[in-house]
Parts: structure tokens; sequence; C-alpha cells
């Protein structure tokens, strides 16, 4: 069955009002429904919560040396702030999921399929 990435985006919280701890809480349990789903479903594989991007590292390598520096470097006050991995029989199961996961946290949601998959689940 192919594998989605749906990654959760997120705005800079300079730029995103701050949520009430009863938001906060309402929301919370709207992600907690959507995983039990995801998972009674089979459909989920794997999922995190990312840090701020400040605190992310960009490592390249160029003429043999390995540089890192603070990252990312994109101009956009939204950035990625979690992930899921799924299993979904074809794209539109997975936009649909992607569309129960925006709607609870309340934030665009990208769709990615996985060009091949190097694990097992499970393994």
């Amino acid at each position: 069955m192919p594998h989605y990435m749906l990654a959760a985006h997120t705005r800079q919280e300079d730029t995103a009002p701050a949520l009430t701890d009863e938001e906060m809480k309402a929301s919370w349990q709207r992600i907690q429904r959507v995983e039990a789903d995801l998972k009674s479903a089979g459909a989920w594989v794997f999922s995190a919560r990312l840090h701020d991007p400040d605190t992310a590292t960009v490592v390249r390598v160029s003429n043999g040396d390995v540089l890192t520096t603070d990252g990312p470097f994109a101009e956009s006050k939204d950035h990625l702030g979690g992930f899921y991995v799924i299993e979904a029989a074809d794209l539109d199961a997975a936009l649909a999921w992607a569309a129960r996961v925006s709607e609870a946290i309340g934030n665009p949601i990208e769709v990615r399929p996985f060009a091949g998959v190097a694990w097992e689940p499970g393994g």
C-alpha cells in the first residue's frame, strides 16, 4: 500500500495569535481523535512534532568540507511543525486524512507520496 507524508505547517508565534488554554486543550483532543482513527483504520505508521525552526541546523558538503549553519533559510513565517507517515490506498484516501488533520490543528497540511519506502513497518 502506498505511503504518504502529511506535513503539518505551522505559523511562527509572532505572526499567529496565541491559543488560550481552553483552545489548546480542545485542539489536543481533536488531534487525539484523528490519531486514534488513523490507528484503528491501520493507516498510521509514524508521527512526530518538531521543535521550532530556530533549533534546526543545516549541513552541507562543499568541496569536501562539511559546513553547518543555523537553519532553515526560508524567508517565510510558515514552517514544518510536524508530520505523519501514513498508509493509504490512494491519493484520495490520503487527502481525506489530511483534511481531518488540518481541521484538527487549524493549519495547512501538505500531502506528498513517498517515491519508495526504505523500511518495513514494524521492523
